[in-house]
């Protein structure tokens, strides 16, 4: 599958967005407030965004949420359902740019568009050019089970199990191996 660079930055941002989201009751909320909204923003490097309100929080709140159902979708057909809600409520307005010293690219959200409608636009367009390659799979969550984070398998063989495997992969290896060691010792 080609993953265009637009297509990459636009997964990237849909993971981080998924992942502010609290993982429980006593977990903080990623998007606390209006200033982690902004850095949100930033980090994530979206173009044309003007000054954020409380406004723009709850509309990117409900986006995230839209989106980790999207990552829960127990099939392609659901997940479609879910992206096609989110890209139409966008009003998407498909265009090229070439602007920040990126070659050209599709834009899939109108002009002077909400940061909300931004992502849910560019970012259901991502994931949905997985839905269309018949890779809805690789859409998911971490299997270690202290752990449900979001993240894209772009492995050759859609063998990934973990967010990130030097943190929660590693974690469980040597979890793993330590019980071996432990009922080898008995």
């Amino acid at each position: 599958m080609l993953i265009t660079h637009d297509t990459r930055c636009a997964l990237d941002t849909v993971v981080d967005l998924v992942n502010t989201a609290p993982d429980d009751e006593q977990a903080a909320d990623g998007l606390a407030d209006v200033a982690a909204l902004g850095d949100f923003v930033r980090k994530n490097d979206i173009s044309d965004v003007g000054v954020l309100a409380e406004r723009d929080l709850d509309a990117v709140r409900h986006v995230r949420g839209r989106f980790a159902a999207v990552f829960a979708a127990p099939d392609p057909h659901a997940a479609a359902s879910l992206i096609n809600e989110l890209v139409a409520a966008a009003g998407t307005t498909p265009r090229l740019t070439d602007h920040d010293g990126y070659d050209w690219h599709v834009h899939y959200f109108a002009p002077g568009a909400s940061v909300a409608d931004h992502l849910a636009a560019d970012c259901g367009m991502a994931l949905a050019f997985f839905v269309v390659a018949g890779e809805q799979e690789r859409l998911r969550r971490c299997e270690a089970p202290d752990c449900r984070r979001a993240f894209v398998d772009l492995s050759r063989n859609r063998s990934r199990r973990y967010c990130d495997s030097r943190t929660c992969g590693n974690r469980l290896h040597v979890a793993a191996y330590r019980a071996r060691r432990k009922e080898a010792a008995r």
